[in-house]
């Protein structure tokens, strides 16, 4: 191991991307930084890579004396797989701990473990943080979006050192404490849900371009780079057009061209959408991004699928750039005011009180679904909102009265064509269902009471009421 330095201000277990990355810029922001490796051998080569922090950072093989490295109460980041693993190395580092001590899990974890976690650790003196990390490598090494969920004393502990790495917008740090144990993970877990959909959205306009504009890759790349300096300004635009002008060293090739049209996901989607469900909320757009992905995995299938299956395709118009501009714009609105509801809903069944104004400010700068329009969402927060829903708020509605047009003709010409937009076809299914002071569900409950005498509530007579259903 390289030299010991004084004790550390903060321990980081696990140094792989993320880890290491963090462990870098907790170094650069001028703390002192303990690490350990389950592989030992990582260590050295980690060090060993940044000699300009060799008087803040200092490595140890073994495990108790990693701990015996930080300044007590000790503050020890684990980024490493959860689950089982995280589960392991508690029960393994709980004995080398004192009193005061707080263990962070920075990794992508399910909330209900962090809340199982949390109540397991209750009573022992020790102190357990969920912490969601956004901003994939870069975002940690320069400044993360980081949600915070645990005691008054761990952030107290960690609050400075966070505060310090986080990225900034305007000067304020993007990071903040949410609520007690599983909070910062919920919200973590829900903001890669927003992300999911609205990454689900750009590729949607892409395909619709792509296959009915027979555009080029670049020449659609120019598209959303334009858009990357409008209202639409985000992170996932940005890179989108960046993404779709580069080029394949290999064979010249634009270099989306090449990759395989089958998506990856590690899990937060589901994890929103099944908890959405269980809240009683509408999670659609996610559900379409991650039904979306799971359907591009069944690649030989569609192949085989493309020539037998009868599109019907009726031919239509593209839409304008500014339609499209203006549907991603409607839509993404439309997917936060979801992702909003449903911390607003876990907020109330978790008695967590979510401050959705600062989630809002805390996405601004470092995450992944950055955007422009995070400002406008966290003034409606500030602001009165009338039912609690982000669409309600007066300029919110007044962006989606001028842009909802777009997303309505978007989404004809794709039906018509035969051009699959699952996620953009849910926000507006979304949206016409909530501006319909008058829906359908009268039907379904007379269906109800028709075959199961399940009762319903009339308009007239309040209570609770059966059919005469006297027609055969």
């Amino acid at each position: 191991m390289a030299h010991e330095i004084a004790l550390a201000d903060i321990g980081v277990y696990g140094l792989g991307t993320m880890g290491s990355a963090l462990a870098l810029n907790f170094a650069g922001k001028g703390f002192s930084v303990a690490v350990t490796n389950r592989e030992a051998g990582w260590i050295d080569d980690f060090l060993n890579e940044a000699p300009e922090f060799v008087d803040k950072m200092s490595g140890y093989a073994e495990l108790a004396d990693f701990v015996q490295a930080i300044k007590a109460p000790r503050t020890i980041l684990f980024m490493i797989p959860s689950g089982k693993p995280m589960d392991a190395m508690i029960e393994t580092i709980k004995p080398l701990l004192s009193e005061g001590d707080t263990i962070i899990d920075g990794g992508n974890a399910d909330f209900n473990e962090t809340r199982r976690r949390s109540a397991e650790l209750d009573g022992t003196g020790l102190h357990f943080v969920g912490m969601g990390v956004s901003g994939g490598e870069d975002g940690a090494r320069h400044g993360p979006s980081m949600m915070v969920g645990g005691t008054a004393h761990s952030w107290t502990q960690l609050k400075p050192m966070a505060e310090a790495i986080a990225a900034k917008f305007e000067g304020e740090p993007c990071v903040d404490h949410l609520g007690p144990d599983g909070a910062g993970h919920f919200v973590k877990t829900v903001h890669n849900g927003i992300e999911y959909a609205d990454m689900q959205m750009i590729s949607e306009i892409y395909g619709l371009l792509r296959d009915q504009g027979g555009q080029e890759p670049a020449e659609i790349g120019q598209m959303f780079e334009r858009w990357a300096t409008g209202p639409l300004s985000s992170y996932l635009i940005e890179i989108s057009g960046a993404a779709l002008q580069s080029v394949d060293s290999k064979t010249g090739q634009p270099m989306v061209d090449v990759i395989l049209d089958k998506a990856g996901q590690k899990g937060t989607g589901r994890w929103t959408l099944v908890e959405a469900l269980k809240l009683g909320q509408s999670a659609s757009m996610i559900e379409a991004a991650v039904g979306a992905r799971g359907w591009s995995s069944e690649k030989d299938m569609r192949v085989a699928a493309d020539p037998l299956l009868e599109k019907g395709a009726i031919p239509a118009e593209l839409p304008t750039e500014k339609d499209m501009e203006n549907a991603m714009m409607a839509a993404r609105i439309l997917g936060h005011a979801q992702g909003f509801r449903i911390l607003s809903s876990a907020s109330e069944e978790f008695d967590w009180a979510l401050d959705m104004a600062r989630i809002a400010e805390i996405w601004r700068a470092g995450c992944i679904i950055r955007s422009s329009l995070l400002d406008e969402i966290a003034a409606a927060f500030r602001a009165e909102l009338p039912f609690d829903h982000l669409i309600l708020a007066p300029a919110i509605s007044e962006l989606l009265a001028v842009s909802i047009s777009g997303l309505r003709r978007v989404v004809a010409v794709a039906a018509l064509t035969g051009q699959p937009v699952p996620a953009l076809s849910a926000a507006l299914a979304w949206h016409d269902t909530m501006a319909r002071g008058r829906g359908t569900a009268n039907m379904i409950q007379a269906q109800r009471d028709f075959f199961g005498a399940h009762g319903f509530e009339r308009m007239d007579v309040e209570g609770k009421h059966y059919g005469d259903w006297n027609a055969v």
